[in-house]
């Protein structure tokens, strides 16, 4: 891939996604879509590429934003945050809070969402609330995946062992290797796909706690700035936001209090 294609393929991806790539990323871009072009038979990026920038290219971004994606993630990944959220929960509870709305900003393939349902399960009554997670990422192929909520045995290491019990994942009936997040769980969470560079975004809120991690860090400070606005104006008086422990809001003039590293809470005026 030379530097022009290169450059075209950068100013797409900002432009469709936020994800801004820095040079020297030609041999992973290429990569990552060798399998599309492949597919479709054709032998060049820059053939690729005019038919993203083509008419008849529509279609293909779905695939080329899929490929371009980067879905790193396991269960229970930063467990301090799911601390953390099993403590607000039991707090609101003692204050009388019968309803929940929880945001898994980039869900990637489900087991962040998941997390936060297993961790609701093994602290609240369910049953008894109005309690919803909506579960939202670019990638409409791994959001095919979480909503299957199928894992591999290898994946559930990371899951405490009291919510590895049948009250949460159930054996597949087709793969003794792999295990089903159970169906009483998933009825909570709500998955779509949202692209976080392009706001506003369409659901009222107010969120009690937005879990935002490990993506900002793809964006420019113009992106992240714009996402953290649109987060702040969704989350209700005394909600959080969580990020990535190697992310912060420093410098981006955002009116979010951290609490502790990672966490900030959004306080009345």
């Amino acid at each position: 891939m030379d530097n022009k294609t290169f450059a075209r393929f950068q100013e797409l991806i900002y432009q469709k996604s936020g994800i801004n790539l820095n040079e020297g990323k030609e041999t992973l871009v290429q990569a990552r879509i060798g399998k599309r072009m492949r597919a479709l038979g054709l032998n060049e990026c820059t053939q690729y590429l005019r038919l993203l920038e083509s008419n008849q290219g529509n279609e293909e971004w779905g695939f080329f934003l899929d490929a371009i994606s980067t879905n790193v993630t396991h269960f229970f990944r930063e467990s301090e945050h799911f601390d953390f959220l099993k403590k607000i929960l039991n707090v609101s509870i003692d204050e009388g809070q019968t309803k929940f709305r929880i945001w898994s900003a980039a869900s990637s393939s489900g087991e962040e969402p998941y997390s936060m349902i297993m961790t609701a399960a093994n602290t609240l009554n369910l049953k008894s609330l109005d309690f919803k997670i909506l579960a939202t990422d670019i990638s409409s192929r791994v959001l095919e995946i979480a909503k299957k909520g199928q894992y591999h045995k290898d994946n559930l290491k990371n899951i405490p062992v009291n919510m590895q019990g049948q009250n949460y994942l159930s054996l597949s009936k087709d793969d003794y290797n792999q295990f089903v997040i159970n169906e009483t769980l998933k009825r909570f969470i709500v998955f779509s796909r949202i692209n976080l560079s392009s706001t506003p975004f369409p659901m009222k809120g107010p969120f009690d706690i937005v879990f935002c991690r490990n993506v900002m860090i793809y964006f420019d400070n113009h992106v992240r700035a714009k996402l953290l606005r649109e987060i702040h104006r969704l989350l209700r008086i005394g909600g959080y936001l969580m990020v990535g422990h190697s992310e912060s809001l420093s410098g981006l003039n955002i009116p979010l209090e951290m609490v502790q590293p990672s966490i900030y809470l959004k306080r009345g005026s």
